[in-house]
């Protein structure tokens, strides 16, 4: 009889692509915020970090025992732990070897891991590894009950959550990361400095971010260089969690025959390839963009060392340097943005006393579970020494029962009123365990246990106790990587006011010199589709002027050579470029996106040259805006300056200086199957004043978006876009309080519904 075959029944099930998009989206986001990008404040580890050195220590990999194969550690990784390719797998391991990618490496490489020119490291077959001291006392106390374990990916091993963390890893070595709508930086710190200033909020709990800020003076570079920032600067950014430092290269002169002298640079900047750091130098010289420097060589061994040599020995060195750095990687910026995991779960920015809270209260933790393991051991270890005296002055009855009872076990529970572990232990035992000498070995042990055992319930009992006992743990941690030894000697130099005055006078000095611009009128033209230029003298739009084909006029603006112009994108970022280095009109100019960083899904909104003091209201098309001085939105880099926080799919679209006493908003709200644009009308003083955010509702809508918002005077009323002026009788039934829907534009407005 043939065999009848089920059929397949597909699980196929109609569902909205909104709401499949955005759920999957939410669980792709919020996996590579917690698995990938983020490091636990905690032990300040990724999972990925986490996995590989959990596997290196089950491999038995101890900086006492030999090396092994990366191979062979990334191989169990995949395996077991991380299932992930294996190049992502290795490159996180060849990062934790770099003593010059972390301050305190975790891994100790043999073989060929890369360099600061940036070369990569060799394939993981020709490469072996095993754990650091710094990586031991990461994990000291996973067989202890420190932390939690849970099952790995498919449920054959387990894994730890989080380890123990003996010092604050987070800040030690620092981290990076970019997840989905969020990122983090952090820059690696001294330890000694984090261990005293760790001590010191042990002790005072209530202490202030200034005082913590007297052990930590800043980053602490693996390759060193100088932090030139001041100190209410860096004080600022470690109180928000947020900011930036400046760092420099670390020069010095040598003097040379005839009163001749070179520069010799021997630290660079944290994360710079030395050879592109070169490689652009070269550039600079061929470009003849710095005229006192004359050629750059690479005398590198071991230890890095620049050699920069002056056209003359008439050059001020310091007026060189300063064009360098200006110009090059001898200066960078490094980020920080303490965006972590709290508790492992919630991301959150964190100021440096938060993260270094907890750390406490995880070592905290750590501490109360592995003291709870050791009374656990020792009521159990306690409890079979006890079986053990009570049986001692009668070893021959024990023996007889041993002897002649089929079940032994029960016979003595009941004879010697023994537990059933006190009496396994006991049928456990050797013959010569009976020795005298045992005996008084297990009553010593006894009274040693139970000492210990009182003194850890006292401990747990005491929070005070508690605390000293953490204090012990750090002051133990400086001892093995502190100041005072050869890893964790400072390496980066914390500029002092002194020095910072005297970085920015020279800089200025530099700017004079370099912006000694002859004030001229000019005329900027940008093009529909973003090709920019400029012409000599002020001149009106004609059709003298040409464009590409396909393209035409957008922006028109009278300038000076010496004013800034300023660009607001639709992504909401200011842009601020030096008018006197705009192409020359001769031909079609240069694209835009040459001299800025635009997002390519962004477009410009408006462009205007520079008024210090002047205010500027923006408004984005949900509805959103705010007023914001035009000081704080200009901007120093090709990047911009994000000034106004945007809600996708709604963009920034418009940007107008502040005049009046009252704002006008035309927006699109749907009725039926129609838009209607209606006009609401409320005074200046609702609108907030920010420095960067997304502002307040202005206009609320329905399936619609705003058009156009201008601020006015009440009393000289309103032009709209075809030129018709409304006056306050025409406009007063439209006043009416922010965020509402408005009325229907009145009679004879323009169609677009925009302002003139």
């Amino acid at each position: 009889m043939p065999k009848t075959v089920e059929p397949v029944v597909d699980d196929i099930r109609p569902e909205p692509l909104h709401s499949a998009l955005s759920e999957r989206y939410l669980a792709y986001a919020l996996s590579t915020i917690t698995q990938r990008a983020l490091p636990d404040a905690r032990d300040g580890l990724k999972p990925v970090h986490r996995r590989l050195l959990y596997a290196m220590r089950l491999l038995g990999l101890n900086p006492s025992q030999g090396f092994k194969k990366c191979a062979r550690v990334v191989g169990d990784v995949i395996g077991k732990y991380h299932p992930h390719g294996d190049t992502a797998v290795y490159d996180a391991m060849v990062r934790l070897a770099q003593d010059f990618a972390v301050r305190y490496p975790l891994v100790d490489g043999q073989g060929n891991f890369g360099n600061v020119d940036g070369d990569s490291a060799a394939a993981m077959r020709y490469t072996e590894a095993r754990l650091t001291e710094a990586a031991i006392m990461l994990m000291e106390g996973l067989d202890e009950d420190a932390v939690d374990f849970r099952p790995t990916y498919d449920g054959s091993e387990d894994e730890p959550v989080v380890m123990p963390a003996a010092f604050p890893n987070l800040l030690a070595n620092g981290s990076n990361g970019i997840a989905v709508g969020m990122a983090t930086s952090i820059p690696p710190h001294n330890l000694g400095e984090l261990c005293a200033a760790t001590i010191e909020l042990i002790k005072n709990p209530g202490c202030r971010d200034a005082t913590l800020l007297k052990h930590i003076k800043g980053p602490d570079f693996p390759t060193g260089g100088i932090v030139v920032d001041g100190p209410d600067a860096i004080a600022e950014a470690y109180r928000t969690g947020r900011g930036s430092f400046r760092v420099r290269a670390r020069w010095s002169r040598e003097e040379g025959a005839r009163n001749s002298y070179q520069i010799v640079v021997d630290q660079i900047p944290y994360q710079v390839q030395k050879a592109k750091l070169i490689e652009r130098i070269a550039e600079l010289i061929e470009q003849k963009k710095v005229p006192l420097l004359d050629d750059v060589r690479d005398e590198s061994a071991e230890d890095i060392r620049i050699v920069l040599i002056p056209k003359t020995r008439t050059v001020d060195e310091n007026v060189l340097m300063e064009q360098l750095f200006r110009q090059s990687d001898l200066e960078t910026r490094v980020p920080l943005n303490m965006n972590v995991l709290d508790g492992g779960l919630v991301p959150r920015v964190m100021s440096l006393r938060d993260a270094l809270q907890s750390f406490i209260n995880h070592r905290r933790t750590v501490l109360e579970r592995r003291t709870k393991y050791r009374l656990e051991k020792i009521a159990a270890r306690l409890e079979v020494l006890e079986g053990y005296l009570a049986v001692f002055l009668n070893l021959d009855k024990v023996i007889k029962i041993i002897r002649t009872e089929d079940e032994p076990k029960p016979v003595l529970m009941k004879t010697f009123t023994l537990t059933e572990n006190q009496a396994e232990a006991i049928l456990n035992m050797r013959l010569r365990a009976l020795r005298k000498l045992e005996e008084m070995q297990i009553r010593g042990e006894h009274k040693d246990l139970s000492k210990e055992q009182k003194e850890l319930k006292r401990l747990l009992a005491s929070e005070e106790l508690i605390s000293n006992k953490l204090v012990d743990e750090m002051k133990a941690v400086d001892e093995k990587l502190g100041l005072k030894t050869e890893i964790g000697k400072r390496r980066s130099k914390i500029a002092d006011r002194k020095l910072v005055e005297k970085v920015e006078a020279i800089a200025e000095e530099v700017t004079a010199i370099e912006t000694a611009v002859e004030r001229e009128p000019i005329t900027i033209v940008c093009s529909q589709k973003g090709w920019l230029r400029s012409f000599k003298n002020h001149i009106e739009p004609s059709d003298q002027v040409k464009y590409r084909e396909g393209d035409r006029e957008r922006f028109w603006i009278h300038a000076e050579t010496t004013d800034k112009l300023m660009l607001f994108s639709t992504d909401g970022r200011f842009f601020t470029l030096d008018c006197s280095k705009l192409p020359s009109g001769r031909g079609n100019g240069e694209a835009i996106r040459s001299f800025i960083d635009l997002a390519p899904e962004a477009d410009i909104v408006t462009v205007f040259t520079h008024v210090p003091g002047r205010k500027l209201f923006l408004a984005a098309t949900t509805g959103h805006g705010f007023i914001v001085p035009e000081d704080d939105a200009v901007a120093s880099t090709k990047v911009g300056k994000r000034v106004m926080n945007v809600k996708m799919p709604g963009e920034a679209n418009v940007c107008r200086f502040v005049e009046g006493d009252t704002v006008a908003v035309v927006g699109e709200n749907k009725r039926g199957l129609d838009l209607q644009k209606k006009l609401l009308i409320f005074p200046l003083a609702e609108v907030p004043e920010m420095a960067k955010g997304q502002g307040v509702y202005l206009q609320r809508y329905k399936d619609g978006e705003l058009l156009d918002a201008i601020t006015f005077t009440w009393k000289e009323g309103l032009k709209a876009e075809n030129g018709k002026n409304f006056g306050p009788s025409d406009l007063k039934d439209y006043k009416a309080e922010r965020a509402q829907t408005g009325r229907v534009l009145p009679k004879g407005w323009a169609r677009s519904g925009k302002f003139g």
